[in-house]
């Protein structure tokens, strides 16, 4: 006969089977960066610096294991943004500027896309694994029975899924502007000084993006109608700002490798924001 502690921790197959699949997700997403670094046909500054922020993203995936793990409800979201921002991040590393990608990267390529496909689709079409996502933050609780830490719900109203996946996607706004920002800082530095400034402003503007999505998504979970059209204006402002410096200071080729995937997550904040205003539930009139 099992004891209490013991059926808590057995967690149902499907979540058993997600957390292998993000261990496996977050190794081959070292494995193809490396693959796509041996076969690079250059191996820069800016190759490095993408590359690193691509292997990151192999924390964020362990990250994710913890919060399947403990059933945490940002875990649907978390993981959504994880796997698209992956895939764009590695697809603009596997295409050089010149030639055909080498067929070791494409295919692993071709192996992490599936993967991170597979992990949206349980994330969000497993019903066990909906069922397991529910949990709240344990907190120190103090009544009659003493004090205790244990589980237990949010003191205000429980936020939609679709404003936790804007509020995660707005997050990968300030790091998405200074990858390229440093990336565009070796290459000022090397023929176009005069270009200086531009750089600077655009990692103060990363900076600044971070602060200012902060405060936006501190009151998006709280309910205020007024934080979701001003993180409308930030994503907005983010997009002016860093498409056309991609442009001017990466060419082309830093437009769709780097304005690509913030652009992406610009997307996904509009759309989910929208998704969050349809799901409100109506004003009601008041009666004459």
């Amino acid at each position: 006969m099992r004891t209490a502690a013991e059926t808590e921790v057995r967690r149902p197959s499907a979540v058993r089977a997600l957390t292998t699949l993000l261990a496996t997700t977050a190794a081959a997403t070292v494995v193809v960066e490396l693959l796509n670094w041996v076969y690079a046909p250059e191996q820069g500054f800016a190759l490095a610096v993408r590359t690193g922020w691509a292997l990151l993203r192999s924390l964020g995936f362990l990250l994710l294991i913890g919060n399947v793990r403990r059933g945490r409800t940002v875990a649907r979201p978390f993981g959504l943004i994880l796997a698209v921002t992956t895939v764009f991040a590695v697809g603009r590393l596997i295409v050089p500027r010149q030639g055909t990608p080498p067929l070791p990267g494409l295919l692993g390529f071709a192996v992490l896309t599936a993967l991170c496909v597979a992990v949206v689709w349980l994330l969000y079409r497993s019903p066990a694994v909906a069922s397991h996502l529910r949990r709240h933050r344990p907190r120190l609780v103090i009544d009659g029975r003493g004090i205790s830490w244990r589980e237990t719900p949010p003191r205000r109203p429980e936020v939609s899924g679709w404003l936790l996946t804007a509020r995660v996607a707005a997050f990968t706004y300030s790091p998405l502007m200074l990858v390229p920002a440093l990336v565009a800082g070796a290459a000022v530095l090397d023929d176009r000084l005069a270009a200086v400034p531009a750089v600077l402003f655009w990692f103060g503007a990363g900076v600044v993006t971070s602060y200012a999505v902060l405060f936006c998504t501190a009151f998006l979970l709280r309910g205020r109608h007024w934080a979701r059209r001003l993180l409308v204006v930030v994503t907005l402002v983010v997009l002016a700002v860093d498409l056309p410096l991609c442009w001017w200071l990466l060419d082309w080729d830093g437009l769709v490798r780097d304005g690509a995937p913030l652009a992406t997550a610009a997307a996904v904040t509009l759309y989910a924001l929208h998704r969050a205003t349809r799901a409100d539930p109506p004003t009601p009139t008041p009666s004459a």
